[in-house]
Parts: C-alpha cells; structure tokens; sequence
C-alpha cells in the first residue's frame, strides 16, 4: 500500500513537472507573443521567458524584424497603352503584435496581395517615359499608399523598390528609334544655334570693318600674305573696287 502511494505521489510530481515545462514559453528580443486566455485577447508579452498555461491560454509568435517581400511580376497597362510587366520588392514590418493577428488572418499573404494590386493601379495612371524616368516618385507613391492601408493591421511599410520594368521586342526598337531621333533632333539644334552665332559674329564684324576703311585694308593685306604663301602656281585674287575708291581719295592731287 505504501508502494501504491508513493508510486501516486511520484506520477503527479512527474506530470506536474511536465505541465510546468510545456508552460514556459522563450521569446527572443525580436519576438512578441499575443497571448489569448480562453480565446480572449490577454496581453502582448516578451521578449524573456513567458508562461502559458496549458488549456487555458495560447500564444502567436509574432516576428518584428523587417520583411523583405519579392511583389511577383505584374502586367501593367500604362495611361499611353503600353503593356509591361513590372515586378518590385517591398520592405516591411510589424509595429504592432496585436492588430497584426487579430485584425487580419494572415498578414504576409494580404501584404503581398495588396502590394500587387497597388502596384497594378498606381503604375497604370502613368505614362511610360514616366515609369522609366521617375521611378523614384513611383516607388514613394506605392509606398505611401501600402503604408496607409496596412496600419491598421499593424504593418508599416518602409519602402518600395521597383525592380524591372520588362518590354516586349518592338516596344524596345521604337524606343530606340525615338532616342536616336531625339539624338539626331538635338544635333541639328545645336548645328543650327552654331550656325546663327557664327552669322550674327561675321555681321558684327562687317560692320566694323564697313566703319573702318583702314581695317579693311590691313585684313585685305594680310589676306593677300597668306595666299602668296601658299604653293599654288596662279592666283587670282579679286580687288574691292570701293577699296581703291577710297584710296584715290584720299591719294593727294597735283595742282
């Protein structure tokens, strides 16, 4: 008889020890644990050792670290009605344990759906050129528009990164036409603007040249050196006849 209670007593000690082991419960510093007592919300509790009672109370671990989450490849009509495919990646968080177990059954999976369908409608309001060109501005307005909508799940986005923006082949050549008819557009602006510079400089210069007589005659001099250097065998050279005008004029006459 002594045996049987004795054995009595070592059984409870022994399940009961087991009860107190399957209580305790570690979180490290990056996790919460959203207890329920009876299926009621109790407390958010950790990081540290946290006891659950078997039967009584459950826990959800809840991660605080960042989530980096890929957004798979979506097909994106622009505002022009080009068709693309653009894939992003999406940084976030969980600021608040509670509202992200209670408020919403999984918030992995409707972040993601979330961000697919945001990136869907904010990229389709754009033209092309602009999700090539400002991609910047693109990535902080889906990020702004993840970031209100998933607080009240207790999520907050830290940033959206669109990652490829995927033409098709002929979508790729006409663009690249229109960049070399840009480059070709901007050669001859350029052309152009050099040519007006250069006429506006020669009619200064003939107009200084048409107030001094003297100017034109050193330049008509200084011409004729560097044609009589060069090697050729005739030359032929034109001379102003208002030129001699104005030196016979001024040529003292014998009275």
């Amino acid at each position: 008889m002594n045996l049987d209670l004795s054995f009595g007593f070592g059984g409870a000690g022994l399940l009961l020890l087991i009860l107190v082991f399957s209580a305790l419960r570690v979180l490290r510093e990056y996790q919460r644990g959203v207890v329920f007592m009876l299926g009621r919300f109790w407390k958010v509790k950790g990081p540290g050792l946290v006891i659950v009672v078997p039967g009584i109370m459950q826990m959800v671990r809840v991660d605080l670290r960042v989530v980096t989450m890929d957004v798979e490849p979506q097909d994106v009509i622009s505002r022009d009605n080009v068709s693309v495919k653009v894939n992003a990646v999406l940084f976030f968080r969980v600021i608040d344990p509670q509202k992200a177990i209670i408020n919403v059954e999984n918030y992995l999976m409707a972040t993601s759906q979330l961000a697919q369908t945001t990136l869907r409608v904010v990229l389709g309001k754009h033209e092309l050129d602009e999700m090539l060109a400002e991609r910047e501005r693109l990535n902080l307005d889906v990020q702004q528009i993840l970031d209100a909508q998933t607080d009240a799940w207790g999520i907050k986005v830290a940033n959206v990164e669109i990652k490829h923006i995927d033409l098709n082949e002929s979508m790729i050549r006409a663009i690249a036409r229109q960049a070399e008819a840009e480059r070709e557009r901007r050669a001859k602006v350029i052309h152009a603007e050099g040519e007006k510079q250069a006429a506006v400089a020669l009619l200064e210069a003939a107009q200084m040249l048409s107030q001094q007589p003297e100017a034109m005659q050193l330049r008509y001099l200084q011409t004729m050196t560097q044609v009589a250097g060069d090697r050729a065998s005739t030359v032929v050279f034109p001379l102003p006849m208002d030129l001699l005008g104005r030196l016979l004029d001024k040529t003292p006459r014998q009275g």
